[in-house]
Formats: structure tokens, C-alpha cells, sequence
């Protein structure tokens, strides 16, 4: 039975009891490390098709899932980014004119995602080459090197490449 977490060891773990009562003391206690990620990242879109488009064919990720919903016209449509990271971004059609309203405005003008790369160079000239519109940089800044790009419907992306190494040998992707 899980009684809650707290941090141990400045990790967030759960807290469960080896009894189903109420009335447990700390040596009835273990402390299971919380195996958890980032699954999904929801991007409100206007169109299915032009966002699949966008992010496939001008970012060069892939379609993981296109599934229909049982909800008339509605889909689960993700993407994600070729690489190890396990988020995902789910496009979720607009339905209605609130959710239409946040189109391509998700975080009120800041920068909302995080695109991290082993070779910025590549990436950025690539993305140009695609037509990906940089509204900032490249600047060299010491988490590493960074131009902030718009999507197709004006959300902000950070584009971030490893940071040079201190002892200025080549960064190490």
C-alpha cells in the first residue's frame, strides 16, 4: 500500500507499507526509488495533416502513432524526435474555439520546448534548409549553444547543442 514519497537522498521516492493497516511505524517502511518519465507532451494543433507534415517532413520526426479515436474525426497522433529520449509529443486537434484561441500561443510567447541535439551546426542548417523559422540566435551560452525556431503555428522551441567542453577540446555529442 502506498503511503505516499518523500525525498531521500534529494531523490523523490514512494513510501509504501509491508502491512494493509492503518497503524504502521517507520520500521514497517520501505523506500522504493519512483520509476517515472516524461511520456507525452500534448501541442494543441489546428490540422492533423499540416502538423504530421511539419514535424516529419521540415524537423525529421517520425510518426510513431496515427491511430483513429472513436470520437468522430479525432485521431491519436504522436511524433517524437529520432534519438533515446522517451518524450513524445501527442497533436491534439483543437476542439473549439478556446482550444483553437492557443493555437501556436500553448505558453503566452515564452519558449515551450526543448530540442536537444549532439550537433547543433547540423541540425541548424538542416532546419533552415527545410524552411524552420529561427526567431534568435545561434548564441553560445554556457549550457551550450541555443537559437530559439518557431513551428508551423508560432509555438517556440529552444534548439540546444552541447556545451563546449571547459578545457576547449571539441564538445562530445
Amino acid at each position: 500500500m502506498a503511503l505516499g514519497s518523500r525525498d531521500v537522498q534529494g531523490h523523490r521516492v514512494a513510501v509504501h507499507s509491508r502491512h494493509d493497516d492503518n497503524a504502521v511505524d517507520d520500521s514497517q517502511r520501505t523506500v522504493q526509488p519512483m520509476t517515472q518519465h516524461l511520456g507525452l507532451v500534448s501541442i494543441v494543433v489546428r490540422d492533423y495533416d499540416e502538423a504530421i507534415d511539419f514535424y516529419v517532413n521540415q524537423l525529421g520526426f517520425r510518426l510513431v502513432e496515427d491511430s483513429p479515436l472513436p470520437e468522430p474525426g479525432k485521431r491519436w497522433v504522436v511524433v517524437a524526435p529520432d534519438g533515446t529520449g522517451q518524450a513524445k509529443l501527442l497533436l491534439a486537434r483543437a476542439d473549439g474555439p478556446d482550444q483553437l484561441a492557443r493555437v501556436g500561443n500553448q505558453t503566452g510567447g515564452r519558449v515551450f520546448l526543448f530540442l536537444h541535439t549532439d550537433d547543433f551546426e547540423r541540425d541548424y542548417q538542416q532546419y533552415k534548409s527545410a524552411g524552420v523559422v529561427f526567431v534568435r540566435g545561434p548564441l553560445v551560452e554556457p549550457y551550450g549553444t541555443v537559437a530559439v525556431f518557431s513551428d508551423l503555428y508560432g509555438n517556440l522551441w529552444d534548439l540546444i547543442g552541447p556545451a563546449a567542453p571547459k578545457d576547449g577540446s571539441k564538445a562530445q555529442g
